[in-house]
């Protein structure tokens, strides 16, 4: 796994990821152009397989319904900091993806006459969620994975990438591992789709799989891309104690209510008109003030809240939350028709990512991203339930087409050798690295996380977070890699993951310093009111020298002005 004589694949279009928007990029892409997809994990465990609740589209099948009131409603729930282009383009042609997958053959929900099904989410204004039950993602993802089988493109499965090829602004292909044989081969293509997803896993609790760990993001960071908005880190209200399993919004949807420790119903007091479907944010922070106030149950009432399905009864459980119902019974040997749940809010979803344009094109000419791990922005500080599928099926599809345009007018480029040599190099370093282990900076990493960076935020914690991981990031560099045999090297895997989470970690500190307001996900107890005067602008990080440099860019606002923000 050294020198220049590394294996050279080449492909047209790279598409790394192969969750929801990845799949729906390399679908577009295929149509007309050589196609590969690389995975660390087999395309049917990618991420997007763990949504639960569903994908908005404003078709008003329920109630009457359009594009502008989805807008409307996706850009107070991002606190106004969504570009409202942007938003546009994805309420416009959310309810053209959702049909186009249900052409395919999805199983969604219906109605009696045969139309969709859809239920109301958290911050919408009108029941516009479709969804297949409570696995709504699992059916999405074997969905477009059979289309994508049926059209021949090639999957290159337990690949992890480790680094970009980018030679005079262009992206040329990357470098990735075969997890399989340990052998590194560098992908040569014209143009690179990022659709990782994003960095769940530099927080201690979270709902996220063990694969997010935010490569895409700290790949295109490390490469030169610009990165938008990563102080903005969602976190869910409702996950099962201990586990962190996420309980889906769906389940607030279908009329399940938050409990704390006198049986309050205490969403009453922070929304009073939407209670327990207020925007995520604001639900979050509500359970997290009853359990800081000693509201909440467990040891001295500082662990979780109940949420209270029984009213459901056990027919309407099993047949519109069946998986919920299934994760209660398994996970917390609870019988969700009988008991209440104990929930407590984790990590679940990453707002920011690498800055991209409307057509998925990112600040590197070749570069394009899609999906959790890209910020176009249409989620801004606070995303909705229910629009990051339908992101991933309308911003997916753009960015295969865009890449299609793109490689039209370019040819494959000579290989860069010198750059191929240092990045195999850097791989083989691992193994001839010092004493620090991965497990014990990362469990450290997550902690800082948890504590510091969490769901409420102050100046003291975040400066002593960003000296703490950039202390984590001096370790790092003495890291060893100890099993010498190339074959499912998983400390290798997750050594190199390490370097990931550790980039976007800093990255979500650092902005979250900067940003002296509160806004969305963002809350600062030193600087509790949202700014519009002085923030109502994006963050822009870029690695200059080793170092991240901070820069801002206004919002695009085209039809709403930001207002008071209430539920």
């Amino acid at each position: 796994m050294s020198g220049v004589d590394v294996d050279i694949i080449t492909h047209e279009i790279l598409v790394i990821g192969a969750g929801l928007a990845g799949q729906m990029a390399a679908l577009e892409a295929s149509r007309y152009s050589d196609t590969a997809v690389l995975s660390k994990v087999h395309p049917l465990r990618s991420h997007s397989v763990a949504a639960q609740g569903g994908v908005n589209a404003p078709l008003g099948n329920v109630a009457p319904d359009d594009w502008e009131k989805h807008a409307f409603d996706t850009v107070k729930g991002s606190d106004y900091l969504a570009d409202q282009d942007s938003v546009e383009i994805l309420c416009k042609n959310a309810m053209t993806g959702i049909l186009e997958i249900d052409s395919y053959g999805a199983i969604f929900d219906r109605l009696p006459d045969g139309r969709l099904a859809q239920r109301p989410f958290g911050g919408g204004s009108f029941p516009r969620t479709c969804y297949a039950g409570d696995a709504t993602g699992h059916e999405l993802m074997n969905t477009l994975y059979g289309e994508l089988m049926k059209n021949n493109v090639r999957f290159y499965e337990e690949w992890l990438a480790t680094s970009l090829i980018v030679e005079d602004d262009i992206c040329r292909g990357m470098i990735a591992i075969n997890l399989k044989n340990g052998e590194a081969a560098y992908f040569r293509s014209k143009a690179v789709i990022v659709a990782t997803g994003g960095c769940g896993r530099v927080y201690e609790r979270t709902t996220n799989s063990h694969q997010s760990t935010g490569d895409g993001i700290a790949m295109a960071y490390r490469a030169g891309a610009a990165v938008c908005d990563m102080e903005f880190v969602q976190f869910h209200p409702t996950t099962l104690v201990g586990t962190n399993i996420l309980i889906s919004e769906a389940a607030r949807g279908e009329g399940g209510v938050l409990l704390n420790a006198v049986h309050e119903r205490f969403m009453e007091r922070y929304a009073p008109a939407m209670k327990e479907l207020a925007p995520r944010d604001i639900v979050v922070r509500s359970i997290q003030t009853e359990i800081n106030e000693g509201r909440g149950l467990g040891e001295k009432g500082r662990e979780f809240v109940e949420l209270d399905l029984r009213m459901l009864g056990k027919d309407i459980l099993s047949q519109k939350l069946p998986q919920v119902y299934k994760l209660a019974r398994d996970f917390a040997n609870m019988d969700a028709a009988e008991e209440c749940l104990p929930v407590q809010p984790a990590q679940h979803y990453t707002m920011g990512g690498i800055r991209t344009g409307n057509s998925a094109d990112s600040t590197i000419r070749g570069l394009f991203a899609c999906g959790e791990c890209a910020c176009v922005s249409v989620h801004g500080a606070n995303r909705l339930g229910g629009n990051s599928l339908a992101e991933t099926l309308v911003f997916g599809k753009i960015a295969g087409a865009a890449a299609l345009g793109y490689i039209r007018r370019k040819e494959l480029a000579r290989i860069p050798k010198a750059i191929i040599e240092r990045e195999l190099s850097s791989i083989n370093a691992l193994f001839t690295g010092g004493d620090e282990h991965e497990a014990e900076i990362k469990k450290e990493l997550q902690k800082v996380m948890w504590n510091m960076v969490g769901i409420f935020r102050n100046d003291a914690d975040l400066t002593k977070a960003l000296k703490a991981i950039r202390e984590l990031k001096a370790k790092y560099a003495n890291i060893g890699v100890r099993d010498e045999c190339r074959i499912f090297n998983t400390e290798l895997m997750q050594a190199i993951e390490l370097g990931f989470l550790l980039d976007n970690a800093e990255m979500i500190a650092f902005g979250a310093l900067l940003r002296r307001e509160s806004r969305g996900s963002h809350f600062r107890t030193d600087h509790p009111l949202r700014d519009d005067t002085n923030w109502l602008r994006h963050t822009i990080l870029t690695m200059k020298n080793g170092t991240t440099h901070a820069d801002y860019e206004p919002i695009r606002i085209t039809r709403f002005r930001p207002e008071a923000r209430t539920y």
